[in-house]
């Protein structure tokens, strides 16, 4: 790369290396067309290849007759083109101005148009634009549980009802959730209660108490916890995955980015944000710093992210499950040692994880024999580089399944269940007394 010198200008070159970043997308013009403000005669320039821009000429071709005023110089209006970007910039004015803060789900109506961006104002980059929308009406999707309006069609809604009637439709989900693990029936149950979550309480002095289930696996390595983690990400209809060592504390939260035009701060909904009404997938949690973990507090009980920076405060919705995976602090888990000898993470994050499992690599010839024959099952099975198009399907009725539950579902504690659950508390109560 460093030798491509002037005398490789203008000739075809092989060159090998690895991206490095990827900008988003642009509008380009193919070709620009020229209106004449004085004759309203059309003129189709074509764009140069690349990043080059259209040449516009300064006159105009047409030739004036008897008594008709020659087109003076630069005589053109420009005819605007559009695009289709992942992000948009949204316009909005009157009552609308200040609304809403980031991480809030909307459903916009607007008039879609493009501006020309001060930073691409020179010569020769006419045909490159910025699109955005000009928001008329906006609606905020209350209910975030689901990933915007899900459609289903009635045979569909049967079928997953059919489902749901089954006696053995719980044990038959666990079955489901990352088949090819063998074992650890308890941490797929559990999974499946996070990936469902349970329902979200308003009580009438306004407290919010958080129907997301926050789940920690804790253990030794190559107990397939982070093939978990991401069986959690291809499911559940959204969610993030990230690790512990490569997140700081903004990148979970929110950023404060400097406009480059305006030089104005705006805030940025980072991981925890754009996971809003899905799961987060933190690995290697425990090699996270500490001062970074501790940003995640609030988000985990309270479901909401303070931000007080550079003239900044506001309050950001996360409501999310945390779905995390750690390595006990001496790498492998001692026996010899307490579980909370094993567990170096603060008092305050245990006591956010509703459910804690540590996972062993137990040595045990039987269960050794039992794991390495399904391994290789599961190898022999696979095929190659494409995908087996039954388990494909059956993750895809999965993720249909859970995001018609999460939408439609408020599941409520039966009196039973709720005698039995103050029972237990008292008893470890008890137990810790002593």
């Amino acid at each position: 790369m460093r030798l491509t010198g002037a005398e490789y200008m203008s000739k075809l070159v092989k060159i090998a290396g690895i991206v490095i970043a990827a900008s988003r997308v642009k509008a380009k013009a193919t070709y620009v067309t020229l209106v004449c403000k004085n004759c309203k005669s059309l003129k189709m320039v074509p764009c140069c290849a690349g990043l080059g821009g259209a040449l516009v000429p300064r006159s105009c071709d047409h030739v004036p007759g008897v008594g008709e005023e020659p087109c003076p110089l630069d005589p053109w209006i420009d005819v605007p083109t559009g695009e289709l970007p992942r992000n948009v910039l949204l316009s909005v004015d009157r009552h609308l101005v200040q609304t809403i803060v980031p991480g809030t789900r909307l459903t916009v109506m607007g008039i879609y148009s493009v501006y020309q961006a001060s930073t691409t104002n020179q010569k020769g980059a006419v045909g490159v634009k910025q699109p955005s929308i000009r928001v008329v009406g906006l609606e905020q999707d209350r209910e975030t549980n689901s990933s915007g309006p899900s459609t289903f069609t009635m045979d569909e809604e049967i079928s997953l009802k059919e489902f749901a009637q089954k006696p053995s439709a719980y044990s038959d989900l666990c079955q489901l959730i990352a088949p090819s693990i063998y074992g650890h029936d308890d941490v797929k149950k559990a999974i499946a209660c996070l990936l469902f979550g349970g329902s979200k309480k308003r009580l009438p002095d306004g407290v919010r108490l958080r129907g997301d289930i926050h789940v920690l696996l804790l253990g030794d390595p190559s107990t397939a916890k982070s093939q978990f983690l991401k069986f959690v990400e291809k499911t559940a209809p959204i969610a993030v995955y990230t690790s512990g060592k490569g997140s700081s504390a903004a990148g979970l939260t929110a950023s404060v980015i400097r406009d480059s035009s305006s030089r104005k701060f705006y805030l940025e909904g980072e991981a925890m944000v754009l996971a809003d009404g899905g799961v987060v997938c933190i690995d290697e949690f425990d090699k996270m710093r500490p001062d970074d973990r501790v940003a995640i507090h609030e988000a985990m009980e309270q479901q909401t992210i303070s931000i007080a920076k550079a003239g900044i405060t506001t309050v950001l919705n996360s409501r999310t499950s945390v779905l995390a995976a750690a390595n006990p602090v001496s790498g492998r888990y001692d026996d010899l040692k307490t579980a909370q000898d094993n567990i170096d993470l603060q008092t305050t994050f245990l006591s956010r994880f509703d459910q804690i499992f540590i996972v062993k690599d137990i040595r045990s010839a039987e269960q050794d024999k039992i794991i390495a024959s399904h391994v290789i099952g599961v190898h022999t099975k696979s095929t190659g580089g494409t995908k087996n198009s039954a388990a494909t399907e059956e993750q895809n009725w999965l993720k249909r399944y859970i995001e018609y539950c999460r939408s439609t579902c408020q599941p409520r504690l039966s009196e039973k269940a709720a005698e039995m659950l103050q029972n237990k508390y008292v008893e470890v109560r008890q137990k810790m007394r002593q």
